[in-house]
């Protein structure tokens, strides 16, 4: 079988192109969403955040910064993670299939649907909930607050890099890097390259692409 015919079994359209996913169109519209839309959601949650663990807290400067960086490590494992076990999961039932499409089948088929690469808010946000009740359960308020900043930077620059790698035009390498690994995801091998915003953990579990 050649390459090329190789390739088009991995998608169903490359096109930008959204098809109906539900019935109800108050649902279907809702499972779309500008890649802007998570920019005017998370920007104000990080200020806030930010602001709180670097000037309301008894954290010293350097005891914030360190747990904000820890805050963007952990979300580059969380993404993997689910990326990987969530996202990649393959069930067998007819309703888990449906479930399984509309949270990431439908981009792999879909892969340059412009308005399903970004998390729609009403994933998002809730998630968002439960991760900082974890977090404020488990580092309490003064240290959650820089780790949740640091957390949902790294989802936002998760989201909008997933947005770019399908449909910015940057030339810069490390981008051009990040953009050949994803695309390999896509049109390769769906079961190795898990890592969107960083390949690191695909080095670490040793699912990155040879070459």
């Amino acid at each position: 079988m050649s390459a090329t015919a190789e390739r088009k079994k991995l998608f169903v359209s490359h096109k930008d192109e959204s098809i109906r996913m539900f019935k109800n169109p108050i649902m279907d519209f809702f499972s779309r969403v500008h890649f802007a839309v998570p920019l005017l959601i998370y920007i104000p949650v990080i200020l806030w955040f930010g602001y709180r663990a670097f000037f309301v807290s008894t954290l010293l400067f350097w005891q914030a910064a360190l747990l904000l960086g820890a805050g963007v490590a952990f979300w580059s494992f969380t993404e993997y993670i689910l990326h990987r076990f969530v996202f990649h999961y393959h069930p067998s039932s007819e309703f888990g299939k449906r479930i399984h499409f509309i949270a990431h089948g439908v981009h792999h088929d879909y892969p340059n649907d412009s308005m399903r690469l970004v998390l729609p808010p009403s994933i998002s946000v809730p998630l968002a909930f439960l991760f900082y009740g974890l977090f404020l359960w488990i580092l309490g308020g003064v240290y959650a607050a820089p780790f949740y900043a640091g957390f949902v930077l790294g989802y936002l620059l998760y989201d909008e890099l997933h947005y770019a790698t399908h449909h910015a035009n940057i030339q810069a390498s490390w981008f051009q890097k990040l953009k050949k690994h994803h695309m390999k995801h896509h049109y390769q091998d769906p079961d190795m390259g898990f890592g969107v915003s960083s390949n690191v953990w695909d080095f670490v579990f040793r699912t990155r692409f040879k070459s």
